[in-house]
This record gives structure tokens, C-alpha cells and sequence, in this order.
């Protein structure tokens, strides 16, 4: 399975990671949860709510490629959260993985979760995700179609699933750039950022 065919937009990545299956350290996991997110001003998909819409530095310069590479940042300081980045080398543009649902290993994602955690919850929310993976600001830049690599992904013919505005986003708050598999109880709740504008005065 080639990281090429990631070299797309955002939006087209998304759909196709729905569906998708990472694994991680002893833990498989079907993606049902996805954001997609642009880049810089001066690019094909300017997006200010994206890490990379100041353009690169140290801290995001995986986001600008090549495609099929894993992007992690600590939310809040605290928590791992993983990014498929997408788009051609230069271009910046990711893919946000918020939740998965547990295909094998849920034994070992439990020890790093939790006993008493649900299994729907195990991987419900970016950070639940790395964790029950093992996934860590380690993994940043690898090559997640490397067969060597302890975090891989396997695409399938990507799926269209249900859109909604990004979660807890301040800026470009009511693009419809989130997307979910109905059905799935471990897709995450919305819960829009207090700092957003209003819903319609975002773009």
C-alpha cells in the first residue's frame, strides 16, 4: 500500500483514512474519526486553525510532507494526539486521528488505558487513541507504510461518512472538515471551543 496516495487534499485524505486500519505496538485499530486541516495563507488550503498556517518551523515541519509520514503534538502539554500528514512534499496538510475502534489487542490497549475503561472508549478522542496505540511525540516523522515501523497503516477504499464542524477549534470553527462512520459508539462527542465565534461567523 503506497503513501501515495495521500498526495491529496485534505478532505480527499480524510475520507480515505475512514476506514482505515492502524496499528500500533500490539494493538490494531479500524479509524472512525477524522479532521482535516490545511495549511499556511499562501497555500492551496489556507486554514488557521492548522499548526502549520504560520508556515514551517522545528515544531511542524513534518505537516509539510511528504505524504503517508505521522505528525504528533502534545495537546494542552499533556496528550500525544496523531496526524496522517497528506498533500505532495512543501505542501502542508493533515489528517487528525480521533478515534478508532479496537480490532485486536484490546487486552494491551486496556492495560495502557485502563481496566475499568469501556472498550468503545479505549481510542474515542486523539489522545485515548495514542495512548491505547502506545503512540508517542517518538513516532513523530515516520513512515507509517514502512513494514519495519511500530506504527503502520493500512488503507482501504476509504469510506464517506457523516460531516460535521471541527471540535474545540477557536478559528475556522464551522468548517465541516470533521468526519465520522455512523454507527460507531466510539466516535467522539462535538464540543465546540468557547473561544470560537458564534456558529455562522467562522469560516
Amino acid at each position: 500500500m503506497s503513501a501515495e496516495r495521500l498526495a491529496v487534499d485534505p478532505l480527499a485524505a480524510a475520507r480515505l483514512l475512514l476506514g482505515a486500519v492502524l496499528t500500533g505496538r500490539g494493538v490494531s485499530a479500524v479509524i472512525v474519526e477524522v479532521e482535516a486541516y490545511g495549511g499556511p495563507q499562501n497555500g492551496p488550503w489556507p486554514d488557521a486553525a492548522s499548526h502549520s498556517f504560520r508556515g514551517p518551523g522545528p515544531r511542524n515541519s513534518v505537516m509539510f510532507g511528504p505524504p503517508g509520514v505521522l505528525y504528533t503534538y502534545r495537546s494542552h502539554g499533556i496528550h500525544v494526539c496523531a496526524n496522517v500528514v497528506c498533500a505532495t512534499a512543501g505542501v502542508a496538510g493533515a489528517v487528525l486521528l480521533r478515534a478508532a475502534a479496537i480490532e485486536a489487542g484490546a487486552e494491551t490497549a486496556h492495560a495502557r488505558r485502563g481496566d475499568l475503561v469501556a472498550r468503545a472508549a479505549l481510542a474515542r478522542g486523539p489522545g485515548n487513541l495514542c495512548s491505547a496505540l502506545g503512540i508517542t511525540m517518538g513516532d513523530n516523522g515516520i513512515d507509517l507504510f514502512d513494514e519495519a515501523a511500530s506504527v503502520r497503516l493500512d488503507l482501504g477504499d476509504g469510506r464517506d461518512g457523516l460531516t460535521g464542524p471541527r471540535v474545540g477549534v477557536s478559528k475556522a470553527a464551522d468548517r465541516s472538515w470533521r468526519m465520522w462512520l455512523a454507527g460507531h459508539p466510539e466516535v467522539s462527542s462535538y464540543r465546540r471551543s468557547p473561544r470560537a465565534p458564534a456558529p455562522g461567523e467562522s469560516d
